[in-house]
């Protein structure tokens, strides 16, 4: 039965959303009236609920110790087969749980989203139904890479994903930046996807199968082992915004804010921590791929965490926040704990969906994704502001929300890892991931206290604009996704419920049930969060009308420019690209084109020479043969008076 319902969870919302792309609009005069904009409303989110009670009933009835799999074979490509199939445990379950609440909140956000606020536009009813239908495949997608028993079928999911975000980044491509974000978001994933294919078929070949199940019990040898991993880990990157293919994220914020936060708490992002935890036998057995992930995780988390305190649009600020949890994901995963950047990745798709959509509301009040041209709105936005306080309190981890539980989870092992060397990488990896976690304590607090003061304290800074709360159908979604926010770390300590869903719980030293328990080591990180906290706000209490980001001095640019990554991938990658583009294009002109132009131009000329001979001798053979005959005449004349 949970096969069934499992099969039928990411191929609802994938049948739903190619229906919806493939089949006709509705007449003009429907769409003109909204007609086709409410049907494709009232289909995307049946469907979408249909996938969260899918999703809410595999929960419930998973009962195994062990995963599940069922799964049929599709293709045999001599002796090297291809399954379709689905393979369900704990982690699949409850991270397809998340899926799909979150694009059941940004599909009803969307609605009132794209009627209100900057983006109004009489085109919006023709724009909905394709929008409403790519999220219903990007949902499709993702829980396809969730339950997917078979590496290929998870590619296919892997890879539809890359599409869909291309097309609802540039949802909207009048707006500035749009189709430039979306291009560069879909070569730089593509870059690491390289990867990510060669290494599944690298251990397809080296298995003679692509079930994960064959997959994970194969002997593999170290070396091929080894080199898998690593091709995975450039896919991984890509995805999940990891250093150095990190830098297309932030520049997605150009797309719709429902779209970041399904992008951001939901889907892309979480495939790769996802993929690995999903795999990580295979990594495990091959610990240099972990170590390597543990230095990217490290640099990432940082690099992530100090861009965000200089950041002015609000939007950039939670985008950078992203990579930097997701750098406490992938620390978590190098140090030997997928249920730690598991527990994590749930706990941030709650607080980072609720941030995004309340960062919604708050642009569409105000107009403006500036932080500097914000201030006050704490009085005329309450709710808003409530839920932001929540949302930012889990980010920077606050007892006892949401992020504090599953942050000091990945420190916990991260300092295990480093002091007891328990990690299947060396322990210096330990260190680094614990170390760099403990400074991004800190600045995460740093940079969440100064978005909270910028936008919702001190004086208006647009004093012509009038905000205030959302509308219900802007409204709800929010409030709805503040209770996991402030609530699901506390799961951990409800021995009941973590066994019924086998939930991804912290094995902590010293811990036989495996749940999270607090101890000594939550001193540290606490203090590190109330330094952070109390820099940023002793700063502004000198200054309520100062950028707290001003004490950063000559740091600042730096930061805002995020090290200037991009200058360098533009320096190093995307110049000698353009030069080699155009040097190939010269080539194809000149050499290429010249060579089967400069043929025929050599035909044509040799042609209209023979031409120019032909009809150069057709009259003088022609008066030829009239002079002969006329001597013939005169020769028969002369003998005919002779005779």
């Amino acid at each position: 039965m949970t096969g069934l319902l499992g099969a039928l969870l990411p191929a609802v919302p994938l049948v739903a959303g190619l229906l919806g792309l493939l089949l006709p609009p509705a007449p003009r005069r429907d769409s003109a009236t909204g007609g086709d904009r409410a049907r494709s409303a009232a289909v995307t989110l049946g469907v979408t609920g249909a996938a969260g009670a899918l999703a809410l009933a595999v929960a419930l009835l998973f009962t195994v110790d062990g995963p599940t799999e069922t799964s049929a074979t599709w293709v045999d490509f001599g002796g090297l087969a291809v399954t379709l199939g689905v393979r369900l445990d704990g982690a699949a379950v409850l991270v397809a749980v998340a899926v799909t609440a979150v694009a059941l909140a940004v599909q009803v956000y969307s609605i009132g989203y794209l009627r209100r606020g900057p983006h109004d536009d009489v085109d919006v009813d023709h724009r909905y139904p394709p929008y409403a239908a790519q999220i219903s495949l990007f949902t499709g997608a993702m829980l396809l890479v969730v339950v997917a028993g078979d590496l290929i079928m998870l590619l296919v999911g892997w890879e539809v994903m890359g599409l869909c975000s291309y097309l609802l980044i540039a949802h909207d491509r009048r707006l500035a930046g749009a189709p430039a974000a979306a291009m560069k978001a879909f070569l730089v994933t593509r870059v690491g996807d390289v990867g990510f294919l060669l290494g599944i078929a690298l251990l397809g070949v080296s298995t003679g199968s692509f079930r994960i199940a064959d997959v994970l019990a194969h002997d593999h040898s170290g070396a091929t082992l080894t080199a898998a991993g690593l091709l995975l880990l450039a896919g991984v990157a890509g995805k999940s915004a990891q250093f150095p293919l990190h830098t297309w994220l932030p520049d997605a914020m150009a797309g719709p804010t429902p779209i970041s936060a399904l992008i951001h708490a939901a889907t892309m992002v979480a495939a790769g921590v996802y993929a690995v935890a999903r795999l990580y036998p295979l990594f495990t057995a091959a610990p240099v791929t972990l170590t390597v992930l543990g230095v990217l995780g490290a640099i990432t988390l940082l690099l992530g965490a100090l861009a965000a305190t200089a950041q002015d649009d609000i939007k950039r600020v939670l985008a950078w926040s992203t990579v930097s949890q997701l750098g406490y994901m992938t620390g978590a995963l190098a140090v030997g704990s997928p249920s730690a950047a598991l527990f994590h990745l749930l706990t941030h798709a709650a607080f980072k969906a609720l941030l995004f959509l309340a960062a919604g509301a708050v642009i569409h009040a105000v107009g403006t994704t500036l932080m500097s041209e914000m201030g006050g709105l704490r009085r005329s936005m309450p709710v808003t502001f409530w839920c932001t306080v929540v949302g930012l309190g889990a980010l920077a981890g606050v007892p006892p929300l949401a992020g504090f539980w599953s942050k000091d989870g990945v420190l916990t092992v991260a300092e295990s890892a480093a002091l007891e060397g328990t990690g299947p990488a060396p322990s210096w990896v330990g260190w680094i991931v614990w170390i760099a976690g403990l400074i991004g304590v800190a600045v995460t607090a740093w940079y969440a206290g100064r978005l909270l003061l910028r936008a919702f304290f001190g004086a208006p800074r647009l004093p012509l604009v009038q905000p205030h709360d959302p509308p219900a159908v802007l409204r709800w979604p929010v409030l709805l996704l503040a209770v996991p926010a402030a609530l699901l770390g506390l799961v951990g300590f409800v021995g009941a419920f973590a066994d019924r869903l086998r939930f991804p719980t912290v094995p902590v030293a010293g811990s036989e049930d495996g749940l999270v328990h607090l101890g000594p080591g939550v001193l540290l990180p606490l203090a590190f969060l109330l330094f952070g906290a109390a820099l940023v706000t002793l700063g502004w209490r000198r200054d309520p009308a100062a950028d707290p980001a001003a004490a950063l001095g000559p740091l600042r640019p730096v930061f805002a420019r995020a090290f200037r990554f991009d200058d360098v991938q533009r320096t190093l990658v995307v110049r000698p690209v353009r030069a080699l583009a155009r040097a190939a294009r010269t080539g194809d002109e000149v050499v290429v084109d010249g060579a089967v132009e400069g043929s025929g131009r050599a035909a044509s000329g040799l042609g209209a020479g023979l031409a120019a001979l032909h009809r150069a001798a057709l009259p003088r053979a022609a008066a030829g043969v009239l002079a002969g005959a006329l001597l013939i005449g005169l020769a028969a004349a002369v003998l005919g008076v002779v005779q």
